[in-house]
């Protein structure tokens, strides 16, 4: 049996972490679970539409009322500020999830009242991120909410 020297186990040494090094970058580009995209799909239009997004905010933190939430066994039950009451408000509820951009949706709504109820069978338990945006006598308010369902 062959005695191994200083120089061939350094050489050893070096091609075993190349190897090791190159077997994780491949299974890390490969590797459906850790494909991470953007935030958003049209990220600089959004982008450009930031204004818009500060001054809705400032209106909503401009209400007297706050927005609430709680979690019923019929779903999310979401309860709007009393200014809004009103049969010409309407306006968008978008929930994004950050763990899988396929689970995000939107829902459109029309306000008679100050709730609105998201559907259990919609939300899945974890992390969401809930914007609200409601338009009343021409005024845009939103609301954002982070939420664990």
């Amino acid at each position: 049996m062959k005695k191994i020297n200083w120089g061939t186990g350094i050489v050893l040494s070096f091609i075993g972490f190349i190897a090791f090094v190159l077997f994780f970058v491949f299974k890390m580009s490969t590797d459906q679970s850790a494909d991470h995209d953007l935030v958003t799909e049209e990220y600089y239009q959004r982008e450009l539409a930031y204004q818009e997004e500060i001054d809705a905010l400032k209106n909503a933190q401009a209400l007297k009322g706050e927005l609430t939430y709680k979690r019923t066994e019929k779903g999310l039950y979401i309860e709007l500020p009393s200014e809004l009451e009103d049969a010409q408000a309407s306006g968008n509820v978008s929930l994004y999830r950050p763990s899988n951009k396929h689970l995000d949706f939107d829902l459109p709504i029309s306000l008679s009242s100050t709730h609105l109820l998201i559907p259990d069978e919609r939300l899945l338990d974890g992390r969401w991120d809930i914007k609200i945006w409601v338009t009343h006598d021409g005024t845009p308010y939103l609301f954002k909410k982070r939420i664990t369902y």
